[in-house]
């Protein structure tokens, strides 16, 4: 038994220099500038975005601590990053202090699927907003 909390203890200080190493790699590296970061196949093949477009720079600007500059990179990303840090503190808590809780929210399909259909809807409204849709354009 005591094995295994050293290995939890372990896994908590791996997790904590994991996330603190990004956080430093996020401060001090901007997406924008270095070719460090991988751009997006989607968007790199098709000229379009997807609904991930713009993350890493998001990440960039909120560790920065501007909000509205991570919110004009990408909106959706911003709005779902607190869902998913809680969902993750509770599973992190789950396996450190041996508890079952669960987020409720991540078991409802009605959540699920709606919010596919809203990472579509988004999908489809910011290239429809971003890209120049000139078909009607007289060609040169």
């Amino acid at each position: 038994m005591e094995h295994l909390q050293d290995i939890k203890k372990l896994f908590k200080l791996a997790l904590i220099l994991l996330f603190g190493g990004i956080f430093i790699f996020y401060f001090s590296h901007n997406p924008s500038t270095h070719s460090l970061f991988i751009p997006c196949p989607f968007h790199y093949i098709t000229g379009l975005f997807c609904p991930g477009c713009g993350s890493q720079r998001a990440i960039h600007s909120l560790v920065h601590g501007d909000l509205v500059g991570a919110f004009k990179f990408n909106p959706l990303l911003v709005l779902t990053l607190p869902i998913l840090i809680y969902g993750l503190g509770i599973t992190a808590a789950n396996w450190i202090f041996g508890t079952r809780y669960r987020f409720l929210l991540f078991y409802s399909n009605l959540f699920i699927f709606g919010y596919f259909g809203i990472a579509v809807i988004y999908w489809i409204l910011r290239n429809l907003q971003c890209y120049p849709f000139n078909l009607l354009a007289p060609s040169d």
